[in-house]
């Protein structure tokens, strides 16, 4: 079975062409390798599927051929996603007084820089 439709068929994306953009973009990974829309799958696999903010571990249980109702999309995979950490944990962002005015050229490359985002490009 084609690893798109399968995903779009289990409700892990809304659409098909969402499950294909998602792949075809690296997000589902296969034994640490990405995996294309069009490569099968088979029962007893391990997909890794990253959606924003979080990554999802699922093992294929069932292959479905139609897109079906939540209840049954939920028994043809077996989610192993760990728990995600307690909010209390996650450092809150952060954030410029209300009033400060617009970031100066250095302040916006030091957000740059927390985001992870390159400064030069």
């Amino acid at each position: 079975m084609r690893a798109d439709v399968w995903l779009w068929s289990v409700r892990l994306y809304p659409s098909r062409s969402a499950a294909t953009a998602a792949c075809r973009g690296g997000h589902v990974r296969r034994d640490g390798e990405p995996l294309k829309a069009s490569q099968r799958i088979e029962a007893g696999e391990e997909l890794r599927v990253r959606s924003p903010g979080r990554e999802r571990i699922v093992e294929v249980r069932v292959l479905l051929g139609k897109r079906v109702g939540a209840p049954i999309a939920r028994l043809a995979y077996e989610d192993r996603t760990p728990p995600p950490p307690p909010p209390q944990l996650l450092a809150a962002p952060p954030r410029r007084d209300r009033g400060a005015g617009r970031p100066t050229k250095r302040e916006r490359r030091a957000l740059d820089r927390l985001r992870g985002r390159d400064p030069q490009a």
